[in-house]
Protein backbone atom coordinates (compact mmCIF):
# COMPACT_ATOMS: atom_id res chain seq x y z
CA UNK A 1 0.00 0.00 0.00
CA UNK A 2 1.35 3.41 -0.98
CA UNK A 3 2.58 5.50 1.93
CA UNK A 4 0.99 8.94 2.06
CA UNK A 5 2.57 11.84 3.92
CA UNK A 6 -0.41 13.14 5.90
CA UNK A 7 1.14 16.48 6.73
CA UNK A 8 2.20 17.13 3.16
CA UNK A 9 -1.26 16.20 1.92
CA UNK A 10 -2.94 18.54 4.39
CA UNK A 11 -0.58 21.35 3.46
CA UNK A 12 -1.26 20.79 -0.22
CA UNK A 13 -5.00 20.93 0.44
CA UNK A 14 -4.77 24.15 2.41
CA UNK A 15 -2.51 25.80 -0.17
CA UNK A 16 -4.23 24.86 -3.40
CA UNK A 17 -7.87 23.91 -2.67
CA UNK A 18 -10.48 26.58 -1.96
CA UNK A 19 -11.67 26.25 1.62
CA UNK A 20 -15.37 25.77 0.88
CA UNK A 21 -15.28 22.55 2.90
CA UNK A 22 -13.67 21.81 6.25
CA UNK A 23 -12.77 18.09 6.10
CA UNK A 24 -11.32 16.43 9.18
CA UNK A 25 -10.84 12.92 7.82
CA UNK A 26 -8.83 11.57 4.90
CA UNK A 27 -10.45 8.49 3.35
CA UNK A 28 -8.38 6.37 0.98
CA UNK A 29 -10.40 3.23 0.13
CA UNK A 30 -13.79 1.62 0.54
CA UNK A 31 -15.60 -1.69 0.29
CA UNK A 32 -19.42 -1.82 0.43
CA UNK A 33 -20.49 -0.46 3.86
CA UNK A 34 -16.95 0.38 5.03
CA UNK A 35 -14.26 2.98 4.32
CA UNK A 36 -10.70 3.26 5.61
CA UNK A 37 -8.79 6.40 6.47
CA UNK A 38 -5.18 7.30 5.82
CA UNK A 39 -4.16 5.53 9.05
CA UNK A 40 -6.01 2.37 7.96
CA UNK A 41 -8.75 2.86 10.55
CA UNK A 42 -12.03 1.32 9.41
CA UNK A 43 -15.36 3.17 9.54
CA UNK A 44 -18.89 1.93 9.06
CA UNK A 45 -20.27 4.41 6.54
CA UNK A 46 -23.86 5.47 7.18
CA UNK A 47 -23.40 8.61 5.08
CA UNK A 48 -22.60 6.97 1.70
CA UNK A 49 -21.21 10.18 0.25
CA UNK A 50 -24.53 11.90 1.10
CA UNK A 51 -26.69 9.23 -0.52
CA UNK A 52 -24.39 8.74 -3.50
CA UNK A 53 -22.90 5.27 -3.00
CA UNK A 54 -26.30 3.69 -2.40
CA UNK A 55 -25.01 0.26 -3.45
CA UNK A 56 -21.99 0.61 -1.17
CA UNK A 57 -18.43 1.53 -2.01
CA UNK A 58 -16.86 -0.16 -5.04
CA UNK A 59 -19.84 -2.38 -5.73
CA UNK A 60 -18.42 -5.17 -7.92
CA UNK A 61 -20.96 -4.83 -10.74
CA UNK A 62 -20.49 -1.06 -11.01
CA UNK A 63 -16.71 -1.27 -10.70
CA UNK A 64 -16.51 -3.87 -13.45
CA UNK A 65 -18.75 -1.80 -15.75
CA UNK A 66 -16.61 1.31 -15.24
CA UNK A 67 -13.38 -0.57 -15.82
CA UNK A 68 -14.70 -2.26 -18.96
CA UNK A 69 -16.07 0.95 -20.46
CA UNK A 70 -12.98 3.01 -19.54
CA UNK A 71 -10.91 0.70 -21.72
CA UNK A 72 -13.37 1.05 -24.60
CA UNK A 73 -14.62 4.66 -24.88
CA UNK A 74 -14.79 7.37 -22.20
CA UNK A 75 -16.25 10.41 -23.94
CA UNK A 76 -17.76 11.55 -27.21
CA UNK A 77 -19.69 14.73 -27.86
CA UNK A 78 -23.46 14.60 -27.69
CA UNK A 79 -23.30 15.53 -31.36
CA UNK A 80 -22.95 11.76 -31.77
CA UNK A 81 -24.86 8.79 -30.39
CA UNK A 82 -23.21 6.57 -27.82
CA UNK A 83 -24.51 3.10 -27.14
CA UNK A 84 -25.04 3.53 -23.38
CA UNK A 85 -27.00 6.77 -23.16
CA UNK A 86 -30.28 5.55 -24.74
CA UNK A 87 -30.07 2.31 -22.77
CA UNK A 88 -29.82 4.17 -19.48
CA UNK A 89 -32.61 6.57 -20.49
CA UNK A 90 -34.80 3.54 -21.17
CA UNK A 91 -34.04 2.08 -17.74
CA UNK A 92 -34.91 5.37 -16.05
CA UNK A 93 -38.15 5.64 -18.00
CA UNK A 94 -39.17 2.02 -17.42
CA UNK A 95 -38.67 2.40 -13.68
CA UNK A 96 -40.51 5.71 -13.38
CA UNK A 97 -43.16 7.31 -15.61
CA UNK A 98 -41.94 6.47 -19.09
CA UNK A 99 -40.66 9.90 -20.03
CA UNK A 100 -37.78 11.41 -21.98
CA UNK A 101 -34.42 12.03 -20.29
CA UNK A 102 -31.71 14.71 -20.44
CA UNK A 103 -28.34 13.81 -18.92
CA UNK A 104 -26.19 16.09 -16.80
CA UNK A 105 -23.41 15.74 -14.23
CA UNK A 106 -24.88 16.71 -10.86
CA UNK A 107 -28.04 17.39 -8.94
CA UNK A 108 -27.67 21.14 -9.24
CA UNK A 109 -27.26 20.84 -13.01
CA UNK A 110 -30.27 18.52 -13.24
CA UNK A 111 -32.38 20.99 -11.24
CA UNK A 112 -31.09 23.86 -13.36
CA UNK A 113 -32.40 21.90 -16.32
CA UNK A 114 -35.79 21.51 -14.66
CA UNK A 115 -35.95 25.27 -14.12
CA UNK A 116 -35.05 25.95 -17.76
CA UNK A 117 -37.59 23.37 -18.89
CA UNK A 118 -40.35 25.05 -16.86
CA UNK A 119 -39.46 28.51 -18.11
CA UNK A 120 -39.25 27.37 -21.71
CA UNK A 121 -42.63 25.65 -21.39
CA UNK A 122 -44.22 28.75 -19.87
CA UNK A 123 -42.49 31.38 -22.01
CA UNK A 124 -45.26 31.78 -24.61
CA UNK A 125 -47.84 32.06 -21.81
CA UNK A 126 -45.90 34.67 -19.83
CA UNK A 127 -45.26 32.12 -17.08
CA UNK A 128 -41.86 31.80 -15.41
CA UNK A 129 -42.33 31.75 -11.63
CA UNK A 130 -41.73 28.53 -9.70
CA UNK A 131 -43.26 27.84 -6.30
CA UNK A 132 -40.73 26.10 -4.02
CA UNK A 133 -40.89 24.82 -0.47
CA UNK A 134 -39.39 26.39 2.64
CA UNK A 135 -36.42 24.37 3.99
CA UNK A 136 -35.87 22.83 0.55
CA UNK A 137 -32.45 22.40 -1.05
CA UNK A 138 -31.99 22.31 -4.82
CA UNK A 139 -28.32 23.15 -5.42
CA UNK A 140 -25.59 25.78 -5.39
CA UNK A 141 -25.89 27.42 -8.81
CA UNK A 142 -27.48 30.87 -8.81
CA UNK A 143 -30.84 29.61 -10.05
CA UNK A 144 -30.96 26.54 -7.81
CA UNK A 145 -29.87 28.67 -4.85
CA UNK A 146 -32.78 30.99 -5.50
CA UNK A 147 -35.05 27.94 -5.59
CA UNK A 148 -33.61 26.66 -2.30
CA UNK A 149 -35.82 27.43 0.66
CA UNK A 150 -33.08 27.66 3.28
CA UNK A 151 -31.99 31.31 3.36
CA UNK A 152 -28.59 30.60 4.92
CA UNK A 153 -27.31 29.09 1.68
CA UNK A 154 -28.17 32.27 -0.22
CA UNK A 155 -26.36 34.66 2.11
CA UNK A 156 -23.69 36.69 0.31
CA UNK A 157 -24.93 35.84 -3.19
CA UNK A 158 -27.66 38.47 -3.57
CA UNK A 159 -29.56 39.47 -5.53
CA UNK A 160 -31.46 36.23 -5.90
CA UNK A 161 -32.42 35.14 -9.38
CA UNK A 162 -35.97 36.37 -9.94
CA UNK A 163 -38.91 34.06 -10.31
CA UNK A 164 -39.02 31.90 -7.17
CA UNK A 165 -41.64 31.92 -4.41
CA UNK A 166 -41.29 29.95 -1.18
CA UNK A 167 -44.16 28.49 0.84
CA UNK A 168 -44.29 26.13 3.85
CA UNK A 169 -43.78 22.46 2.99
CA UNK A 170 -46.87 20.25 3.27
CA UNK A 171 -49.17 23.31 3.28
CA UNK A 172 -51.63 22.94 0.38
CA UNK A 173 -53.41 26.22 1.15
CA UNK A 174 -50.10 28.10 0.98
CA UNK A 175 -49.37 26.61 -2.43
CA UNK A 176 -52.86 27.56 -3.63
CA UNK A 177 -52.49 31.15 -2.41
CA UNK A 178 -49.08 31.50 -4.08
CA UNK A 179 -50.37 30.57 -7.54
CA UNK A 180 -50.61 33.56 -9.85
CA UNK A 181 -50.78 34.37 -13.55
CA UNK A 182 -46.97 34.04 -13.86
CA UNK A 183 -46.73 30.66 -12.10
CA UNK A 184 -45.18 28.03 -14.35
CA UNK A 185 -44.44 25.20 -11.93
CA UNK A 186 -44.32 23.86 -8.40
CA UNK A 187 -41.02 22.21 -7.36
CA UNK A 188 -41.03 19.72 -4.46
CA UNK A 189 -38.66 17.26 -2.85
CA UNK A 190 -40.96 14.33 -1.99
CA UNK A 191 -38.68 13.87 1.02
CA UNK A 192 -36.64 16.88 2.06
CA UNK A 193 -33.02 15.96 2.72
CA UNK A 194 -30.99 18.97 3.85
CA UNK A 195 -34.17 20.37 5.35
CA UNK A 196 -34.23 17.70 8.06
CA UNK A 197 -35.43 14.42 6.48
CA UNK A 198 -39.06 15.49 6.27
CA UNK A 199 -41.42 13.43 4.10
CA UNK A 200 -44.46 14.70 2.22
CA UNK A 201 -47.56 14.19 4.30
CA UNK A 202 -50.29 11.86 3.00
CA UNK A 203 -52.42 13.68 0.46
CA UNK A 204 -50.09 16.66 -0.04
CA UNK A 205 -48.64 15.63 -3.40
CA UNK A 206 -52.08 14.60 -4.70
CA UNK A 207 -53.58 17.92 -3.65
CA UNK A 208 -50.76 19.85 -5.33
CA UNK A 209 -51.16 17.68 -8.45
CA UNK A 210 -54.81 18.68 -8.62
CA UNK A 211 -53.96 22.36 -8.15
CA UNK A 212 -51.40 22.17 -10.95
CA UNK A 213 -53.85 20.47 -13.30
CA UNK A 214 -56.58 22.99 -12.53
CA UNK A 215 -54.28 25.97 -13.12
CA UNK A 216 -52.21 24.72 -16.09
CA UNK A 217 -49.02 24.46 -14.02
CA UNK A 218 -46.22 21.92 -14.10
CA UNK A 219 -45.55 19.68 -11.07
CA UNK A 220 -41.84 18.89 -10.73
CA UNK A 221 -40.02 16.70 -8.21
CA UNK A 222 -36.43 16.94 -7.01
CA UNK A 223 -35.41 13.31 -6.40
CA UNK A 224 -31.67 14.02 -6.25
CA UNK A 225 -31.25 12.72 -2.69
CA UNK A 226 -34.44 10.73 -2.13
CA UNK A 227 -34.38 8.86 -5.44
CA UNK A 228 -32.60 5.74 -6.71
CA UNK A 229 -33.94 3.35 -4.09
CA UNK A 230 -33.10 5.46 -1.05
CA UNK A 231 -36.66 5.35 0.33
CA UNK A 232 -37.34 1.72 -0.61
CA UNK A 233 -38.84 2.39 -4.04
CA UNK A 234 -36.91 3.44 -7.15
CA UNK A 235 -38.18 6.99 -6.67
CA UNK A 236 -39.75 8.47 -3.55
CA UNK A 237 -42.85 9.77 -5.35
CA UNK A 238 -43.86 6.15 -6.00
CA UNK A 239 -44.82 5.83 -2.32
CA UNK A 240 -47.57 8.37 -2.98
CA UNK A 241 -48.69 7.28 -6.45
CA UNK A 242 -48.64 10.85 -7.78
CA UNK A 243 -46.69 11.31 -11.01
CA UNK A 244 -44.91 14.58 -11.80
CA UNK A 245 -44.58 16.31 -15.15
CA UNK A 246 -40.82 16.28 -14.67
CA UNK A 247 -38.25 15.23 -12.08
CA UNK A 248 -34.54 15.42 -11.42
CA UNK A 249 -32.14 12.75 -10.18
CA UNK A 250 -28.39 12.48 -9.57
CA UNK A 251 -26.24 11.38 -6.61
CA UNK A 252 -26.77 7.57 -6.56
CA UNK A 253 -27.56 7.39 -10.29
CA UNK A 254 -23.88 6.58 -10.95
CA UNK A 255 -23.05 5.20 -7.47
CA UNK A 256 -20.18 7.69 -7.18
CA UNK A 257 -19.41 8.52 -10.79
CA UNK A 258 -20.72 12.05 -11.54
CA UNK A 259 -24.08 11.59 -13.25
CA UNK A 260 -27.33 13.53 -13.13
CA UNK A 261 -30.47 13.67 -15.23
CA UNK A 262 -33.94 15.08 -15.50
CA UNK A 263 -36.93 13.36 -17.03
CA UNK A 264 -40.06 14.89 -18.53
CA UNK A 265 -43.32 13.28 -19.52
CA UNK A 266 -43.48 12.22 -23.17
CA UNK A 267 -46.06 14.92 -23.89
CA UNK A 268 -43.40 17.56 -23.11
CA UNK A 269 -40.71 15.93 -25.24
CA UNK A 270 -40.55 18.84 -27.70
CA UNK A 271 -40.31 21.68 -25.15
CA UNK A 272 -36.48 21.70 -25.36
CA UNK A 273 -35.62 21.32 -29.07
CA UNK A 274 -32.06 20.94 -30.46
CA UNK A 275 -29.82 23.80 -29.33
CA UNK A 276 -32.02 24.90 -26.41
CA UNK A 277 -30.07 23.04 -23.71
CA UNK A 278 -26.79 21.15 -23.56
CA UNK A 279 -24.11 19.62 -21.34
CA UNK A 280 -20.60 18.75 -22.55
CA UNK A 281 -20.14 15.87 -20.12
CA UNK A 282 -23.80 14.90 -19.76
CA UNK A 283 -24.44 11.25 -20.54
CA UNK A 284 -20.95 10.12 -21.49
CA UNK A 285 -20.42 6.44 -22.34
CA UNK A 286 -18.49 6.00 -19.08
CA UNK A 287 -21.04 7.64 -16.79
CA UNK A 288 -23.95 5.86 -18.44
CA UNK A 289 -22.19 2.49 -18.17
CA UNK A 290 -22.08 3.05 -14.42
CA UNK A 291 -25.76 4.08 -14.38
CA UNK A 292 -26.81 0.97 -16.30
CA UNK A 293 -24.91 -1.20 -13.82
CA UNK A 294 -26.68 0.57 -10.94
CA UNK A 295 -30.13 -0.19 -12.35
CA UNK A 296 -29.16 -3.79 -13.10
CA UNK A 297 -27.85 -4.27 -9.57
CA UNK A 298 -30.97 -2.81 -7.95
CA UNK A 299 -33.21 -4.97 -10.12
CA UNK A 300 -31.29 -8.23 -10.16
CA UNK A 301 -29.81 -8.28 -6.64
CA UNK A 302 -33.04 -7.69 -4.71
CA UNK A 303 -31.70 -4.39 -3.38
CA UNK A 304 -35.05 -2.73 -2.69
CA UNK A 305 -36.25 -5.73 -0.68
CA UNK A 306 -33.14 -5.52 1.48
CA UNK A 307 -33.53 -1.75 1.87
CA UNK A 308 -37.07 -2.12 3.14
CA UNK A 309 -36.16 -5.01 5.44
CA UNK A 310 -33.23 -3.08 6.94
CA UNK A 311 -35.33 0.07 7.18
CA UNK A 312 -37.83 -1.72 9.39
CA UNK A 313 -35.05 -3.17 11.53
CA UNK A 314 -33.10 0.05 12.01
CA UNK A 315 -36.25 1.98 12.90
CA UNK A 316 -37.16 -0.68 15.45
CA UNK A 317 -33.73 -0.30 17.06
CA UNK A 318 -33.78 3.50 16.91
CA UNK A 319 -37.16 3.56 18.64
CA UNK A 320 -35.61 1.49 21.44
CA UNK A 321 -32.97 4.20 21.79
CA UNK A 322 -35.72 6.83 21.76
CA UNK A 323 -37.40 5.05 24.69
CA UNK A 324 -34.04 5.01 26.48
CA UNK A 325 -32.91 8.61 25.89
CA UNK A 326 -35.32 11.47 26.53
CA UNK A 327 -33.46 13.90 24.26
CA UNK A 328 -34.44 11.85 21.18
CA UNK A 329 -37.64 13.51 20.06
CA UNK A 330 -38.49 11.70 16.84
CA UNK A 331 -37.36 9.13 14.28
CA UNK A 332 -38.58 10.09 10.80
CA UNK A 333 -38.07 9.70 7.07
CA UNK A 334 -38.75 6.98 4.52
CA UNK A 335 -36.85 3.76 3.82
CA UNK A 336 -33.15 4.16 4.53
CA UNK A 337 -33.41 7.96 4.50
CA UNK A 338 -33.57 8.44 8.24
CA UNK A 339 -33.61 11.48 10.51
CA UNK A 340 -33.20 11.23 14.28
CA UNK A 341 -34.46 14.48 15.80
CA UNK A 342 -32.75 15.54 19.02
CA UNK A 343 -33.53 18.40 21.38
CA UNK A 344 -29.94 19.64 21.03
CA UNK A 345 -27.38 20.34 18.27
CA UNK A 346 -26.02 17.15 16.70
CA UNK A 347 -22.54 18.36 15.76
CA UNK A 348 -20.84 16.77 18.77
CA UNK A 349 -22.84 13.56 18.27
CA UNK A 350 -21.56 13.29 14.69
CA UNK A 351 -17.96 13.79 15.86
CA UNK A 352 -18.27 11.30 18.72
CA UNK A 353 -19.73 8.67 16.39
CA UNK A 354 -16.87 9.21 13.96
CA UNK A 355 -14.33 8.73 16.73
CA UNK A 356 -15.99 5.36 17.45
CA UNK A 357 -15.87 4.32 13.80
CA UNK A 358 -19.33 5.32 12.52
CA UNK A 359 -19.91 7.98 9.86
CA UNK A 360 -23.24 9.80 10.09
CA UNK A 361 -24.38 13.28 9.04
CA UNK A 362 -26.50 16.17 10.20
CA UNK A 363 -29.53 17.61 8.41
CA UNK A 364 -30.05 20.99 9.95
CA UNK A 365 -28.86 21.79 13.44
CA UNK A 366 -30.66 19.14 15.48
CA UNK A 367 -31.30 16.22 13.12
CA UNK A 368 -28.94 13.27 12.91
CA UNK A 369 -29.05 12.00 9.32
CA UNK A 370 -28.45 8.33 8.57
CA UNK A 371 -28.04 7.17 4.96
CA UNK A 372 -26.68 3.62 5.10
CA UNK A 373 -26.05 1.75 1.85
CA UNK A 374 -29.10 -0.05 0.52
CA UNK A 375 -27.00 -3.22 0.71
CA UNK A 376 -26.44 -2.85 4.47
CA UNK A 377 -26.69 -6.05 6.52
CA UNK A 378 -28.29 -6.62 9.92
CA UNK A 379 -25.00 -7.07 11.75
CA UNK A 380 -23.82 -3.72 10.36
CA UNK A 381 -27.00 -2.04 11.55
CA UNK A 382 -26.48 -3.60 14.97
CA UNK A 383 -22.93 -2.23 15.06
CA UNK A 384 -24.15 1.25 14.18
CA UNK A 385 -26.86 1.14 16.83
CA UNK A 386 -24.30 0.03 19.43
CA UNK A 387 -22.12 3.03 18.57
CA UNK A 388 -25.04 5.43 18.80
CA UNK A 389 -26.11 3.90 22.11
CA UNK A 390 -22.62 4.53 23.46
CA UNK A 391 -22.51 8.09 22.10
CA UNK A 392 -25.98 8.93 23.38
CA UNK A 393 -25.11 7.46 26.75
CA UNK A 394 -22.11 9.75 27.07
CA UNK A 395 -24.15 12.74 25.85
CA UNK A 396 -26.80 12.10 28.50
CA UNK A 397 -24.36 12.10 31.39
Amino acid sequence: METIDKNALKQCQETYVLGTYAPELTLVRGNMAYVWDIDDKRYLDFSTGISVCNLGHCHPRVTEAIQRQAAKLVHVSNLYFNENQPRLAQLIAENSFGGKVFFANSGAEANEGLIKFARRWGSEKGKYEIICMEDSFHGRTLATLAATGRAKYRQGFAPDVDGFVHVPFNDVDAVKQAIGPKTAAVLIEPVQGEGGIVASEPGFLQAVRELCDANDILLMYDEVQCGMGRTGTFFAYQHYGVEPDAMSMAKALGNGLPLGAFEVQQTYGDVLPPGSHASTFGGTPLACAAGIAVFEAITEENILHNANKMSAFIRQELHKLQDKYSFIQQVRGLGLMIGVVLDCPVGDIVKAARARGLLVLSAGENVLRMLPPLTVQQDEVESAIAVLDSVFGDAGQ
